[in-house]
């Protein structure tokens, strides 16, 4: 079952995002459930909130792929970023978890291009509540990958992306297992910017996400 919502947020923080949920088949609150959260790229922020199922888990449900998981993608403001909403969507993940009575220990993080940052920005800054995160075709800060040693890593790129470089996937995967951590890096040959087809329609990735937990280390 998918729905679209809006998320507003009451803490002060002036905020509120229009998502999209989808709910297994059978979901019940009383059974709890993994959880991805999906960040959609630069093209589709704004009010119109069918463009999150453009690309990514969305455009695999509306083409009849069904999961096991609930899946939620918030739509970015028009006029910023993921990585400047990194404190509103900190709170939204919790509100949205806490509503849906998720599986804390299978809360997991995934994004594409302008997600793919955004994806490590708030995996960086709030490593406590991800089981595992997936950045395609994104770029972090390497320099404080050691918050991530505890939170396995599988991202995509693009070998010849012109939009984002490959080396901001390579770098982020090299820093994250020199601080100890679980890091493992895709590149495609060419796909160019389009590094989310493949990977998104690629029962292996969804198979690796869901059988990461949360490290006790973490909660």
């Amino acid at each position: 079952m998918t729905e679209n919502r809006v998320f507003a947020d009451g803490s002060g923080v002036p905020c509120t995002y229009r998502y999209a949920l989808y709910l297994p088949e059978g979901y019940s609150k009383e059974k709890r459930y993994p959880i991805v959260f999906f960040l959609h790229g630069a093209g589709e922020r704004g009010d119109d909130v069918e463009l999150v199922k453009v690309h990514g888990p969305f455009k695999r449900i509306a083409m009849g792929e069904t999961f096991d998981f609930i899946c939620v993608a918030p739509q970015c403001p028009a006029n910023s970023f993921w990585s400047y909403e990194v404190q509103t969507l900190n709170l939204f993940v919790s509100r949205i978890c806490e509503e849906l009575n998720a599986d804390a220990d299978r809360v997991y993080l995934t994004g594409l291009s302008m997600g793919g940052y955004g994806t490590w920005a708030l995996a960086l800054a709030h490593p406590e509540k991800f089981a595992a995160i997936l950045p395609v075709c994104g770029v972090g800060m390497p320099w404080a990958a050691g918050a991530l040693k505890n939170v396995p890593v599988w991202a995509f790129h693009g070998c010849d992306d012109p939009v984002v470089p490959v080396t901001g996937s390579i770098d982020m995967v090299n820093a994250v297992n020199q601080a100890g951590g679980e890091a493992k890096l895709t590149v495609y040959n060419g796909v160019g910017h389009d590094s989310w087809s493949k990977t998104y329609r690629n029962q292996e990735v969804y198979g690796w996400m869901l059988a990461q937990r949360r490290k006790p280390s973490q909660a």
